[in-house]
């Protein structure tokens, strides 16, 4: 079976062409025993969207590992290319992987295309080759296809489709992943991968070899800051997407972008050293990023029902959303 012998996550993979109710056991197990930051499904979501959810994270959960956790640049691109193979049998009714046979069942139900399933794999095989990245733009690029399909799937699991809000959901998720990568500058050195555009640290008076060899000094410091802003610039232009989503969602998508954003508070307050340090949100942050979230939720109840004279119908099944 793909990846069965290099991957940990394969451990308790069902055998192929295994029913639907084992492929969904899997891929529940596989999304509620991880470590993030935030829970990939929170309590908030609708209970009918669980395990959509559960199944979509599988899906990116397994590209991820194919590309990160396959030490051969060769195998691992091997093995993304016979996911992608995994992915289009999915789609014409006929895949025997357990996490694809979940996945064809929400791509059914929910209506999901192709597309962001599959855009998602040319960022894991471009990580086998490409491992610095001399502009910003390169970088935004890059995001293009590691993150921004994410978002576009959560919001097609939602019944949302439409261009307007998937610009909103990409700026979103684009600042997630710098986020990310501004808090992992360690991690990805020792995978030989840096993300801060090679031009703009040198524009700041720091070279490549200088993030290489992890000094840190002042002037790491102020390109970190200039990362941060250009990153909470993007954080702020996708923050209006949380209100034109249904009530029910709208938590969850203020948690991931109070999440990311706490995640470069995070950074400033340790003094921007993340070559050699990661930040991290801690329960007591998470709590406290949850109870902002709800407050908000509740204050935008309450206007709407002075603005209207009730209290606002809740969401409508996914799929019915304009």
């Amino acid at each position: 079976m793909l990846g069965q012998q290099e991957l940990e996550i394969a451990r308790l993979l069902p055998a192929e062409g295994c029913g639907l109710s084992e492929a969904q056991r899997y891929t529940r197990w596989l999304a509620t025993h991880h470590y993030e930051n935030f829970r990939v499904v929170s309590w908030l979501l609708p209970l009918r969207l669980h395990q959509h959810f559960y199944n979509v994270y599988a899906y990116c959960r397994w590209a991820d590992d194919l590309g990160d956790e396959v030490p051969n640049p060769q195998r691992a691109t091997e093995l993304l290319n016979q996911w992608e193979e995994e992915l289009q049998r999915a789609y014409r009714g006929a895949a025997t992987h357990p996490v694809l046979i979940a996945v064809a069942e929400t791509a059914r139900e929910c209506d999901i295309p192709i597309e962001p399933f599959r855009d998602l794999l040319i960022a894991f095989r471009q990580d086998q080759t490409v491992h610095r990245y001399a502009k910003w733009d390169d970088v935004i690029g890059y995001c293009r296809y590691s993150a921004n399909p994410v978002g576009r799937l959560v919001l097609y699991l939602m019944g949302y489709r439409d261009p307007e809000r998937q610009a909103l959901s990409d700026a979103t998720c684009t600042a997630l992943q710098l986020a990310n990568f501004w808090q992992d500058v360690g991690r990805d050195l020792e995978k030989g991968r840096i993300y801060i555009p090679l031009e703009l640290a040198v524009a700041h008076g720091v070279a490549e070899d200088d993030i290489v060899a992890k000094r840190f000094d002042a002037r790491y410091a102020v390109l970190m800051k200039d990362l941060i802003a250009r990153t909470r610039a993007l954080f702020a232009a996708g923050a209006p997407l949380a209100a034109r989503v249904s009530p029910e969602f709208r938590v969850d998508l203020q948690l991931f972008h109070r999440g990311g954003s706490a995640v470069l508070d995070a950074i400033e307050a340790m003094g921007y050293d993340t070559l050699h340090h990661r930040p991290s949100l801690d329960r007591r942050v998470q709590a406290r990023l949850l109870g902002r979230a709800l407050i908000s939720r509740m204050l935008s109840v309450f206007r709407s029902s002075d603005e209207n004279g009730q209290k606002p119908e809740g969401a409508s099944l996914a799929g019915r959303h304009a």
